[in-house]
């Protein structure tokens, strides 16, 4: 070997000689788009885009992924270098989709999501169970006033689909809700947090019920402050109801005490029956039977409709099964709705 490729190859064979090759490797063979790729996996990339959108910040996204908030940044960047163009905006409080992000993001989501179900779909699929069942969380009064006809309705379509009802209220519905154990919940909700969609469909009164022999069973037009001198029973003060209740006497500025704390609409509706106090409710849980044995009256006037409606997880996959079931209760109820839009409060 003469003197002048023994020097080509050594200069070659050096870090700086290397890195200069591949350069040229690069340009010459028409593969440069890999250079934008963060630890070269698009699947990854996505991920962390989809995940980035759906909790609304990098460090919550990161954190769900079980990697650093750099990491993620990172992917984000190779994502955004390798489209070409923006996809996220990072000035608001939270993560906002440009344009192009939502269209990126309309196609990935099916595909990351997909992949991450692909274990759990297959054994569905192995065992014969594919979309066989699904999840329902509600509570009580849910259950047992606006989910019976649906039910029956349901199980007349879809006989050989199985319904399981998760009994739930509040902070455990939607526990369950984000760790993908129900498809999703019906009840009622008055704060949305960001990562849910809320549609109503159906409003209930607030009502007031008494026993039929009270002092102001025979007053048609009650005041809020007619109803100071007698005890109160209500909900537990983790609920809805309970806080509601309080709400309106406190800004009224009218004195109220609770007799009794106790769950249930029927216990609640027994109790008043037999004297023990009056109460607030929701429409949803008056009956005929109950004008019977109780004096009703609407206190619209002072108390806020409570509406019940259907809650999913933003980027949620629903299975055809699950699809039917809110069609009964809604046609179409989240076809026109953006996912990406931070959840309403009917406060």
């Amino acid at each position: 070997m003469d003197k002048r490729n023994e020097t080509v190859t050594k200069t070659r064979n050096t870090p700086v000689g290397r890195r200069k090759s591949k350069a040229r490797t690069k340009r010459a063979g028409g593969t440069g788009s890999a250079r934008f790729y963060y630890k070269g996996n698009r699947l990854k990339q996505l991920r962390a885009f989809c995940y980035a959108v759906k909790f609304g910040s990098v460090a919550r996204a990161a954190e769900s992924l079980f990697l650093s908030p750099s990491s993620v940044s990172l992917q984000l960047s190779a994502l955004e270098a390798e489209f070409g163009t923006r996809l996220l905006e990072r000035t608001r409080p939270r993560l906002a989709l440009t344009h192009e992000g939502q269209l990126l993001y309309d196609l990935a989501r099916p595909l990351v999501e997909g992949m991450e179900n692909l274990d759990r779909q297959f054994r569905l699929q192995q065992r014969g169970m594919e979309a066989q069942q699904i999840h329902i969380a509600a509570g009580a009064s849910t259950i047992q006033y606006l989910l019976p006809p649906l039910v029956r309705d349901y199980r007349e379509r879809h006989p050989d689909v199985r319904l399981q009802l998760a009994n739930v209220t509040g902070k455990d519905g939607l526990a369950l809700l984000r760790s993908d154990q129900v498809d999703f919940a019906v009840g009622s909700m008055l704060d949305v947090p960001h990562d849910l969609s809320y549609e109503p469909v159906q409003w209930f009164d607030p009502m007031l019920i008494l026993p039929r022999d009270h002092v102001l069973a025979a007053t048609e037009d009650i005041a809020l402050e007619d109803l100071s001198p007698y005890g109160l029973i209500l909900p537990p003060q983790r609920l809805t109801t309970y806080r509601l209740v309080d709400l309106v006497f406190q800004q009224r500025k009218v004195p109220y005490h609770v007799a009794i704390e106790v769950g249930g609409w029927e216990v609640i509706k027994q109790y008043v029956a037999m004297g023990l106090g009056i109460s607030i409710v929701t429409g949803i849980c008056i009956t005929a039977a109950d004008h019977e044995r109780l004096s009703v009256r609407n206190m619209r006037r002072y108390f806020p409709q409570r509406s019940y409606g259907v809650v999913v997880r933003k980027g949620k996959y629903l299975s055809a099964q699950a699809h039917a079931f809110i069609d009964l209760i809604k046609p179409d109820l989240f076809a026109r709705r953006d996912y990406y839009e931070s959840g309403h409060s009917e406060r």
